[in-house]
């Protein structure tokens, strides 16, 4: 049963952010109190059946609450395990890029998500989202089946389907908390450092939501935790590495970040198999392997290159990691801010990361320059600019406030980053 706002302090006031995607979704959605909504002080601020609304949210402001809001509230036509297969059901039939790797394991998927447990405060969730935010909704389905798939392609057995199936399906719940502009559907490739800040919370908030407020074991919530955490230490919000990330954990990061690679309705699936074999030692490759090999069994669906081509965007590349290599190095002489120092040896190991990324795809190879390699070529320049984009994301945050000429030295070795300019 969901926890008292005595075990669950995050909870105490509505989330504002939270608060108005539910009551958006209350306008195409039955959702009311399933109690009585008191004050910490005892005050009755809704009743019993009422329907949410404005009101409520007027009457929410600055109150804190003796239960969560989340657990006094249900959908009463919301997400149900039936909606969910049906979602499954169309994404398996309907989405060609993940078809090599759902439809072999649809029978079992379909089977298990009809079994999967809904806790009243992760369906009212997901019922807001997908009424007031399709898009985080869909890739919420998309990662319960990517995880279910993988989990099922390696041998797991049908608690082992459900758990991932669960974790992919709540792994983005914390998104809801922060505002809609900074989640990863919308922007997280162009975000930033400043709304950087607020996505990278989302793991810890989701944490919370589905360790305080559900009964879903334990290895659910971590993996919620820790789906942005990364093998080799790069991942946020707490840079675990090796050991320190669940087995569940480590499956979520693949499926998020493969859908996450996947990020037009072009981009077929040898993308989010490129994002993942970018950078050696951030994944697991027990994950990864399944995932890359569905991923060659699908047609090529851009124009291939022509090698003349392929040289000289593969030239530019090598141009843009050289510099951003130089700037990081002459960024680092001289005395520097325990703060920028800081900043420095992350953005020294990110980018050193990179160039082992490059080094190991042998595109810099002359013989790499056949028009086969045109969809990697491709997929992998996309790549280094989103890994450079997100470098200096990182390093920003990283640094936090410097003195003014520390700030604008460190601000143009980001922008050099981001921009992939060099000098």
């Amino acid at each position: 049963m969901p926890t008292t706002s005595r075990t669950a302090p995050a909870f105490t006031r509505a989330n504002p952010h939270a608060l108005a995607t539910i009551l958006e979704a209350s306008e195409t959605r039955r959702i009311i109190a399933a109690t009585d909504i008191f004050d910490l002080a005892g005050t009755k601020l809704w009743a019993r059946h009422q329907p949410v609304s404005a009101e409520l949210q007027r009457k929410l402001l600055d109150r804190k609450l003796r239960e969560p809001l989340e657990a006094c509230l249900v959908a009463e036509d919301g997400v149900t395990p039936a909606s969910l297969a049906a979602a499954l059901a169309s994404l398996v039939e309907c989405d060609a890029r993940l078809a090599p790797l759902l439809r072999p394991q649809a029978s079992r998927l379909m089977r298990e998500v009809a079994h999967l447990h809904l806790h009243p405060v992760a369906q009212l969730l997901l019922s807001a989202g997908q009424a007031a935010r399709p898009a985080v909704f869909e890739h919420a389905v998309a990662a319960m089946a990517v995880a279910g798939a993988l989990m099922a392609q390696h041998g797991g057995q049908a608690p082992d389907i459900r758990l991932a199936m669960l974790a992919g399906l709540l792994h983005d719940l914390g998104e809801m908390y922060i505002a809609p502009e900074f989640g990863e559907a919308e922007a997280d490739r162009e975000l930033d450092a400043l709304s950087y800040r607020q996505l990278v919370v989302h793991p810890h908030v989701g944490l919370l939501l589905v360790a305080q407020l559900t009964n879903y074991p334990g290895a659910v919530a971590r993996a919620v935790a820790e789906h942005h955490e990364r093998l080799d230490g790069s991942g946020y919000p707490h840079r675990l590495a090796g050991e320190r990330i669940s087995v569940l954990g480590r499956l979520v990061a693949v499926a998020d970040a493969a859908l996450s690679a996947m990020h037009g309705p072009q981009e077929p699936l040898e993308r989010a198999s490129v994002a993942l074999r970018a950078v050696p030692g951030e994944f697991d490759l027990a994950w990864v392997g399944p995932l890359v090999l569905a991923a060659r069994e699908q047609p090529l669906l851009r124009p291939v290159l022509e090698p003349q081509e392929i040289r000289a965007r593969r030239a530019t590349l090598a141009e843009v990691l050289q510099a951003a290599e130089d700037n990081v190095a002459l960024l680092a002489v001289g005395d520097r801010s325990p703060a920028l120092q800081a900043a420095l040896e992350l953005a020294s190991f990110l980018v050193a990361r990179l160039r082992m990324g490059w080094n190991e795809s042998g595109l810099w190879h002359a013989q790499a320059a056949s028009g086969v390699d045109a969809a990697e070529v491709e997929a992998l320049e996309d790549e280094l600019y989103f890994r450079l984009r997100g470098i200096q994301r990182a390093v920003l945050m990283r640094a936090g406030e410097l003195p003014a000429d520390e700030a604008a030295a460190l601000a143009a070795l980001c922008e050099s980053l981001a921009m992939g300019r060099t000098g």
